[in-house]
């Protein structure tokens, strides 16, 4: 069904309403005024003798330069999009060049509604990386296995953007699955958008595991904490630290290396505990897992001011009475969250990354639960 044009124009104000908003939040001048400066910063002579600034300064340039394009991009898609309708409306109407305005619009409101999800993502800590931790819960190897299912759901989001990651942490189940895995997600606004994600998540299937075929119910939970920078300060005296080493796991149990170099982390005062077994030295380990805990620390300082312990990642039993949502393998198809009612059909499309949907209507979730407080 092609739109007549009092719809066309109702959609195009809508868009260029929205638009509007988006770049008032963005402020472009000031991104431009932050390409100028990273521009000025690549183009020095030295800025390859410390590769690791030199990769963070043209790291942020080309980030910057994609948001400045993907706006005035969006500006220039509804442009032409409003130039196609007008050429479809002329001369009593072109059926062909209307379905192709109409397939265009569809494509720029989903455009568009991410833009303004990134609006939305205010928060003190929304514009930093993150460190996503995911445990199995109850339900036995079908937890380990849900746990690794989930790992990848997030691993596949975070290709699919483009988005670079690094696994920290992972702990093997003894027959399939894992026990626990950390990674982080190293792109501006990763908290921001993943952290409507924390929570306990539920899987119900004919488990693979069972060879009387019977339906089971397991459970992961997932912690998402900002990554820690270095103007945080947060200080963890030694004694409040204990650190064990041992040697790191690969599945099933079997040693991957013949030296200690895995570090477990725990900080007495808290009772939180971090792992980190990926990097090839002790040393590299034990700075990984520190800083790690103090990203931890700097949530649970965030939410003990905030008075939202209840908040903590910490929290979450992975078990039943508490899960944030549903994946449904059996006896029919679905992926539903509780707390927005987003649901789809297509599990297969959210185990391979596609979630994007249930993030978006997270943070407009997230969003009204601040507001009403």
């Amino acid at each position: 069904m092609v739109l007549v044009a009092t719809d066309f124009a109702q959609e195009l104000k809508d868009l260029k309403t929205t638009m509007t908003s988006v770049r008032e939040v963005t402020d472009l001048e000031a991104l431009r005024a932050q390409i100028s400066d990273l521009e000025a910063k690549s183009g020095a002579p030295d800025l390859w003798d410390d590769p690791d600034a030199a990769q963070k300064i043209t790291s942020a340039l080309s980030r910057a330069n994609s948001e400045l394009e993907r706006i005035m991009g969006m500006d220039q898609r509804i442009e032409d999009l409003e130039v196609l309708v007008e050429m479809g409306q002329e001369d009593g109407g072109d059926a062909e060049t209307m379905v192709e305005a109409e397939a265009e619009l569809v494509s720029l409101r989903k455009a568009v509604a991410e833009l303004e999800v990134r609006t939305l993502l205010a928060g003190e800590y929304d514009q930093r990386e993150a460190v996503i931790t995911i445990r199995a819960g109850a339900g036995g190897v079908d937890a380990a296995d849900f746990a690794e299912m989930l790992m990848r759901m997030y691993l596949r989001w975070a290709e699919r953007h483009g988005y670079p990651t690094k696994v920290m942490d992972t702990s093997y189940a003894e027959e399939a699955g894992l026990k626990s895995a950390t990674f982080e997600v190293n792109v501006p606004y990763a908290y921001g958008n993943l952290s409507v994600e924390a929570g306990t998540h539920r899987l119900v299937r004919i488990s693979p595991f069972d060879n009387q075929g019977r339906r089971q119910t397991s459970f992961a939970a997932v912690e998402v904490v900002p990554l820690i920078e270095g103007t945080d300060h947060i200080d963890i005296p030694e004694n409040e630290l204990k650190i064990d080493v041992f040697r790191s796991s690969g599945p099933g149990g079997q040693s991957v290396n013949t030296t200690d170099s895995a570090v477990r982390m725990t900080h007495l005062p808290t009772g939180i505990v971090v792992s980190m077994q990926n990097e090839k030295s002790q040393i590299q380990n034990r700075a990984a897992a520190l800083r790690v805990m103090q990203s931890r620390l700097l949530l649970l300082k965030r939410q003990e001011e905030a008075a939202a312990k209840k908040e903590l990642a910490g929290d979450v039993k992975a078990s039943w009475g508490d899960q944030m949502r549903s994946y449904v393998l059996h006896p029919y198809q679905m992926v539903k969250d509780l707390r927005t009612e987003h649901e789809v059909g297509n599990t297969s499309g959210v185990f391979d990354g596609d979630i994007d949907g249930f993030i978006e209507a997270g943070i407009r979730w997230k969003l009204g639960e601040r507001d009403s407080e």
